[in-house]
C-alpha cells in the first residue's frame, strides 16, 4: 500500500521536494514509514536521525495524530494515509 510523507523546512530540503510516496506491506506500520522514507531519502537521515533514534527536536504526525516514539511506533496504516516528518518551526 501507498502511503505519503508531507515534509518540511529543512528536511523539505533535504529530499529535493515537499510531498513523496512510499510504499508499505499490507500491514505496514509508522514505525515501517518512516524506515522506508528514510531508505529511500538517505539524505534525510542527516537532519531527522542521531545515530539510529528520531532527534528529539524532530514530530511524525499520522493523519493529524503527533506519534510519540514513531520508529517504535506499531500504529497500522492504511492505504493513501498521510504522514508528515516536522522539524521545530519559528515564526516572527
Amino acid at each position: 500500500m501507498d502511503v505519503s510523507w508531507k515534509l518540511f523546512a529543512t528536511l523539505r530540503e533535504a529530499a529535493g521536494q515537499a510531498e513523496v510516496q512510499v510504499a508499505v506491506g499490507t500491514d505496514g506500520t509508522v514505525a515501517d514509514a518512516l524506515e522506508e522514507l528514510l531508505e529511500e531519502y538517505p539524505t534525510l537521515e542527516t537532519d531527522a536521525l542521531d545515530g539510529n533514534e528520531l532527534r528529539a527536536h524532530i514530530s511524525v504526525v499520522h493523519n493529524g495524530v503527533r506519534i510519540d516514539e514513531p520508529l517504535a511506533s506499531d500504529r497500522e496504516l492504511a492505504d493513501g494515509d498521510e504522514l508528515a516528518l516536522l522539524p521545530p518551526l519559528s515564526g516572527g
